[in-house]
Protein backbone atom coordinates (compact mmCIF):
# COMPACT_ATOMS: atom_id res chain seq x y z
CA UNK A 1 0.00 0.00 0.00
CA UNK A 2 1.15 3.52 -0.68
CA UNK A 3 -0.06 7.09 -0.95
CA UNK A 4 -0.53 7.49 -4.69
CA UNK A 5 -1.78 11.07 -4.86
CA UNK A 6 -2.50 14.14 -2.73
CA UNK A 7 -5.09 16.64 -3.92
CA UNK A 8 -6.28 19.90 -2.50
CA UNK A 9 -8.90 22.32 -3.76
CA UNK A 10 -7.92 25.92 -2.93
CA UNK A 11 -11.36 27.30 -3.80
CA UNK A 12 -14.30 25.06 -2.94
CA UNK A 13 -15.80 23.64 -6.19
CA UNK A 14 -13.31 25.60 -8.28
CA UNK A 15 -10.10 23.76 -9.02
CA UNK A 16 -8.16 20.63 -8.13
CA UNK A 17 -4.42 20.91 -7.35
CA UNK A 18 -2.09 17.89 -7.07
CA UNK A 19 0.66 17.99 -4.42
CA UNK A 20 3.80 15.96 -3.80
CA UNK A 21 3.65 16.39 -0.03
CA UNK A 22 1.69 18.12 2.72
CA UNK A 23 2.14 18.87 6.41
CA UNK A 24 -0.92 17.58 8.26
CA UNK A 25 -1.73 19.23 11.55
CA UNK A 26 -3.82 17.75 14.36
CA UNK A 27 -7.38 19.00 14.39
CA UNK A 28 -7.08 20.74 11.02
CA UNK A 29 -8.01 20.18 7.41
CA UNK A 30 -5.41 19.60 4.69
CA UNK A 31 -3.48 22.90 4.47
CA UNK A 32 -4.89 25.07 1.69
CA UNK A 33 -7.83 22.76 0.99
CA UNK A 34 -11.16 24.59 0.53
CA UNK A 35 -9.50 27.67 1.99
CA UNK A 36 -11.96 29.79 0.02
CA UNK A 37 -15.57 29.29 -1.05
CA UNK A 38 -17.75 31.14 -3.56
CA UNK A 39 -20.41 33.04 -1.63
CA UNK A 40 -23.41 34.55 -3.39
CA UNK A 41 -25.68 37.36 -2.18
CA UNK A 42 -27.90 35.03 -0.13
CA UNK A 43 -25.09 33.02 1.46
CA UNK A 44 -25.49 33.17 5.28
CA UNK A 45 -21.81 33.91 5.83
CA UNK A 46 -20.69 36.86 7.92
CA UNK A 47 -17.15 37.96 6.96
CA UNK A 48 -16.99 39.95 10.21
CA UNK A 49 -17.51 36.73 12.21
CA UNK A 50 -16.37 33.96 9.88
CA UNK A 51 -17.51 30.47 10.79
CA UNK A 52 -17.92 27.13 9.05
CA UNK A 53 -21.01 27.11 6.83
CA UNK A 54 -22.77 24.23 5.10
CA UNK A 55 -21.74 23.48 1.51
CA UNK A 56 -25.27 24.19 0.22
CA UNK A 57 -24.72 27.86 1.09
CA UNK A 58 -22.08 28.25 -1.62
CA UNK A 59 -21.80 27.83 -5.37
CA UNK A 60 -20.79 24.22 -5.97
CA UNK A 61 -20.25 21.55 -8.58
CA UNK A 62 -23.40 19.64 -7.66
CA UNK A 63 -25.47 22.55 -8.97
CA UNK A 64 -23.11 23.95 -11.60
CA UNK A 65 -21.09 21.08 -13.09
CA UNK A 66 -18.99 23.35 -15.33
CA UNK A 67 -17.05 24.35 -12.20
CA UNK A 68 -15.77 20.76 -11.94
CA UNK A 69 -13.56 21.27 -15.01
CA UNK A 70 -11.25 23.79 -13.31
CA UNK A 71 -7.70 22.95 -12.24
CA UNK A 72 -5.66 25.03 -9.82
CA UNK A 73 -1.99 25.83 -9.32
CA UNK A 74 -0.65 27.80 -6.36
CA UNK A 75 2.16 30.07 -7.50
CA UNK A 76 5.28 30.72 -5.35
CA UNK A 77 3.91 34.17 -4.45
CA UNK A 78 0.60 32.71 -3.24
CA UNK A 79 -1.44 33.67 -6.30
CA UNK A 80 -3.62 31.02 -7.94
CA UNK A 81 -3.69 30.05 -11.59
CA UNK A 82 -7.12 28.66 -12.44
CA UNK A 83 -7.62 26.88 -15.75
CA UNK A 84 -10.86 25.85 -17.44
CA UNK A 85 -11.23 24.61 -21.04
CA UNK A 86 -12.74 28.00 -21.88
CA UNK A 87 -10.71 30.42 -19.71
CA UNK A 88 -7.62 30.94 -17.56
CA UNK A 89 -6.68 33.45 -14.88
CA UNK A 90 -3.89 34.11 -12.39
CA UNK A 91 -4.91 36.15 -9.34
CA UNK A 92 -4.25 36.38 -5.61
CA UNK A 93 -7.42 35.68 -3.59
CA UNK A 94 -5.91 37.50 -0.59
CA UNK A 95 -6.05 40.85 -2.38
CA UNK A 96 -9.19 42.89 -3.21
CA UNK A 97 -8.31 43.03 -6.91
CA UNK A 98 -7.52 39.32 -6.96
CA UNK A 99 -10.83 38.50 -5.32
CA UNK A 100 -12.69 40.58 -7.91
CA UNK A 101 -10.84 38.85 -10.75
CA UNK A 102 -11.57 35.35 -9.40
CA UNK A 103 -15.24 36.17 -8.87
CA UNK A 104 -15.47 37.40 -12.47
CA UNK A 105 -13.72 34.24 -13.71
CA UNK A 106 -16.19 32.05 -11.81
CA UNK A 107 -19.18 34.09 -12.96
CA UNK A 108 -18.07 33.65 -16.56
CA UNK A 109 -18.38 29.87 -16.19
CA UNK A 110 -21.95 29.99 -14.86
CA UNK A 111 -25.25 30.18 -16.73
CA UNK A 112 -26.85 33.62 -16.80
CA UNK A 113 -29.63 32.44 -14.49
CA UNK A 114 -27.21 31.33 -11.77
CA UNK A 115 -26.59 33.40 -8.63
CA UNK A 116 -23.59 35.68 -9.01
CA UNK A 117 -20.60 35.09 -6.72
CA UNK A 118 -20.13 38.22 -4.60
CA UNK A 119 -17.24 37.34 -2.28
CA UNK A 120 -14.70 34.70 -1.37
CA UNK A 121 -15.62 33.31 2.03
CA UNK A 122 -12.77 32.18 4.28
CA UNK A 123 -12.48 30.90 7.84
CA UNK A 124 -8.94 31.44 9.20
CA UNK A 125 -7.34 28.20 10.34
CA UNK A 126 -9.56 25.70 8.56
CA UNK A 127 -10.95 24.77 5.19
CA UNK A 128 -14.60 25.03 4.24
CA UNK A 129 -14.97 21.26 3.96
CA UNK A 130 -18.39 19.61 3.84
CA UNK A 131 -18.25 18.38 7.45
CA UNK A 132 -18.42 20.73 10.45
CA UNK A 133 -15.45 18.87 11.96
CA UNK A 134 -12.06 19.61 10.35
CA UNK A 135 -11.45 16.46 8.29
CA UNK A 136 -9.42 15.11 5.42
CA UNK A 137 -10.72 12.50 3.00
CA UNK A 138 -9.10 9.16 2.21
CA UNK A 139 -9.96 7.40 -1.03
CA UNK A 140 -8.84 4.21 -2.75
CA UNK A 141 -7.62 3.80 -6.31
CA UNK A 142 -8.60 0.11 -6.16
CA UNK A 143 -12.19 1.10 -5.36
CA UNK A 144 -12.11 3.69 -8.15
CA UNK A 145 -10.91 1.07 -10.62
CA UNK A 146 -13.60 -1.38 -9.47
CA UNK A 147 -16.24 1.30 -9.94
CA UNK A 148 -14.73 2.22 -13.31
CA UNK A 149 -15.09 -1.38 -14.43
CA UNK A 150 -18.71 -1.34 -13.32
CA UNK A 151 -19.24 1.94 -15.20
CA UNK A 152 -17.53 0.69 -18.35
CA UNK A 153 -15.21 3.71 -18.42
CA UNK A 154 -12.25 5.14 -16.51
CA UNK A 155 -13.32 7.45 -13.68
CA UNK A 156 -10.95 10.35 -13.04
CA UNK A 157 -9.83 10.95 -9.44
CA UNK A 158 -10.88 14.58 -9.78
CA UNK A 159 -14.51 13.51 -10.05
CA UNK A 160 -14.44 12.65 -6.33
CA UNK A 161 -12.65 15.74 -4.92
CA UNK A 162 -10.59 13.63 -2.49
CA UNK A 163 -7.47 14.54 -0.51
CA UNK A 164 -5.41 11.38 0.07
CA UNK A 165 -5.54 8.63 -2.57
CA UNK A 166 -4.19 5.24 -1.48
CA UNK A 167 -3.31 2.36 -3.79
CA UNK A 168 -2.62 -1.27 -2.94
CA UNK A 169 -5.72 -1.89 -0.82
CA UNK A 170 -8.39 -4.33 -1.88
CA UNK A 171 -11.46 -2.69 -3.41
CA UNK A 172 -13.68 -1.14 -0.73
CA UNK A 173 -11.27 -2.16 2.07
CA UNK A 174 -11.18 1.46 3.25
CA UNK A 175 -14.68 1.05 4.72
CA UNK A 176 -13.21 -1.53 7.11
CA UNK A 177 -10.90 1.19 8.47
CA UNK A 178 -13.77 3.17 10.02
CA UNK A 179 -13.16 3.37 13.77
CA UNK A 180 -9.43 2.66 13.33
CA UNK A 181 -6.26 4.78 13.40
CA UNK A 182 -3.81 4.80 10.51
CA UNK A 183 -0.25 6.09 10.46
CA UNK A 184 0.71 7.78 7.21
CA UNK A 185 4.13 9.36 6.90
CA UNK A 186 4.64 11.27 10.13
CA UNK A 187 0.93 11.75 10.83
CA UNK A 188 -1.76 9.64 12.49
CA UNK A 189 -5.37 9.87 11.35
CA UNK A 190 -8.56 8.54 12.94
CA UNK A 191 -10.95 7.22 10.28
CA UNK A 192 -14.43 8.31 11.31
CA UNK A 193 -17.14 7.70 8.71
CA UNK A 194 -17.92 7.01 5.05
CA UNK A 195 -18.32 9.88 2.62
CA UNK A 196 -21.84 10.20 1.26
CA UNK A 197 -21.71 11.40 -2.32
CA UNK A 198 -23.69 14.04 -4.22
CA UNK A 199 -24.37 14.80 -7.87
CA UNK A 200 -21.10 16.74 -8.26
CA UNK A 201 -19.62 13.33 -9.14
CA UNK A 202 -21.86 13.18 -12.22
CA UNK A 203 -19.65 15.69 -14.06
CA UNK A 204 -16.67 14.80 -16.23
CA UNK A 205 -13.79 16.91 -14.84
CA UNK A 206 -12.31 17.27 -18.32
CA UNK A 207 -15.39 18.96 -19.79
CA UNK A 208 -17.58 20.06 -16.86
CA UNK A 209 -20.54 18.26 -18.41
CA UNK A 210 -22.65 15.63 -16.68
CA UNK A 211 -22.00 12.30 -18.36
CA UNK A 212 -22.78 9.67 -15.71
CA UNK A 213 -25.26 9.08 -12.88
CA UNK A 214 -22.61 8.04 -10.39
CA UNK A 215 -25.04 7.89 -7.47
CA UNK A 216 -27.15 5.31 -9.30
CA UNK A 217 -23.96 3.46 -10.23
CA UNK A 218 -22.84 3.29 -6.58
CA UNK A 219 -26.29 2.19 -5.47
CA UNK A 220 -26.36 -0.61 -8.02
CA UNK A 221 -22.83 -1.76 -7.18
CA UNK A 222 -22.76 -1.33 -3.38
CA UNK A 223 -26.31 -0.75 -2.22
CA UNK A 224 -25.43 2.76 -0.99
CA UNK A 225 -23.95 6.00 -2.32
CA UNK A 226 -20.77 6.22 -0.19
CA UNK A 227 -17.29 6.48 -1.70
CA UNK A 228 -14.19 7.04 0.41
CA UNK A 229 -13.90 7.78 4.12
CA UNK A 230 -13.46 10.83 6.34
CA UNK A 231 -10.60 11.07 8.83
CA UNK A 232 -9.44 13.46 11.52
CA UNK A 233 -5.75 14.21 11.99
CA UNK A 234 -4.89 13.26 15.57
CA UNK A 235 -1.07 13.51 15.35
CA UNK A 236 0.66 16.12 13.23
CA UNK A 237 3.28 15.20 10.65
CA UNK A 238 4.30 15.34 7.00
CA UNK A 239 2.90 13.03 4.34
CA UNK A 240 4.28 12.52 0.84
CA UNK A 241 3.48 10.52 -2.24
CA UNK A 242 4.88 7.01 -1.84
CA UNK A 243 4.34 6.85 1.94
CA UNK A 244 3.07 3.46 3.10
CA UNK A 245 0.04 3.55 5.43
CA UNK A 246 0.06 1.43 8.58
CA UNK A 247 -3.24 0.42 10.13
CA UNK A 248 -2.64 0.64 13.87
CA UNK A 249 -3.84 -2.01 16.34
CA UNK A 250 -7.14 -1.44 18.04
CA UNK A 251 -6.89 -0.14 21.60
CA UNK A 252 -7.13 -2.89 24.22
Amino acid sequence: MHLAAIHRHPIKALGTEPLERADLRAGETLPGDREWALAHARTPFDPAAPAWTRCTAFLRGATFPTLMAVTAETRPDGALTLRHPSAEITADPRTPEGEVAILAFAAGLLPETAPRPVRLARVPGRGMTDSPEPTVSILSDASRRALSEHAGRALDRRRFRGNLWLDGLGPWAEFDWIGRHVRLGGAVLAVTEPIGRCSATHADPETGRRDLDLLALLESRLGHTDFGVMAEVVESGPVARGDAPELLPRAA
